[in-house]
């Protein structure tokens, strides 16, 4: 015998996968919106259950984690561009290796972070807010804007050597 808190998911699955479309087309992605939506609200659904908003309370969840990717990737794109717009390249002369030593030399930067550092970087990185991080590690907001801008200036000094001339 199914649990209610089974048979409310296999029921509102397919709801949430058709709410998906305003989100994406990619069939995948729609399965993983779907799923990290029930995963994160499984604390309190149920709560939810037989509750006549509950398909609007997951709808709000869904667009959340689907804007927080899209702000991770956008991020990522922005630091991706930021990189390489401070790294001097000469289209000539360009190849793999020197590649592998920058990105070898951009990691080996990061990860001399010290653990907590480079956890909160990281964090940003992936497109957390502040709050998110302040929240997740415990520590106050404005700590963690401190040590976000120190790790930035930590890596500026320590990959100066790819700053355009």
């Amino acid at each position: 015998m199914k649990t209610a808190l089974e048979t409310t998911i296999l029921e509102n699955s397919p709801i949430l996968k058709r709410l998906a479309n305003n989100f994406t087309t990619d069939p995948f992605e729609k399965d993983d919106l779907v799923q990290e939506t029930f995963v994160r609200s499984l604390k309190s659904l149920e709560k939810f259950i037989n509750h006549p908003k509950l398909v609007s309370w997951l709808y709000v969840i869904m667009k959340n984690i689907y804007l927080n990717r899209y702000r991770r990737e956008a991020i990522h794109r922005v630091a991706e561009k930021e990189i390489s717009s401070n790294m001097q390249y000469n289209v000539n002369s360009y190849n793999s290796a020197e590649s592998k030593f920058v990105i070898s030399d951009i990691q080996n930067s990061i990860n001399s972070l010290s653990d907590e550092n480079y956890k909160i970087f990281n964090m940003y990185l992936e497109g957390f807010k502040y709050y998110e991080i302040a929240e997740y590690m415990n520590i106050k907001e404005g700590t963690i804007k401190t040590r976000i801008h120190t790790a930035r200036k930590i890596l500026k000094k320590k990959l100066q050597v790819y700053k355009p001339k």
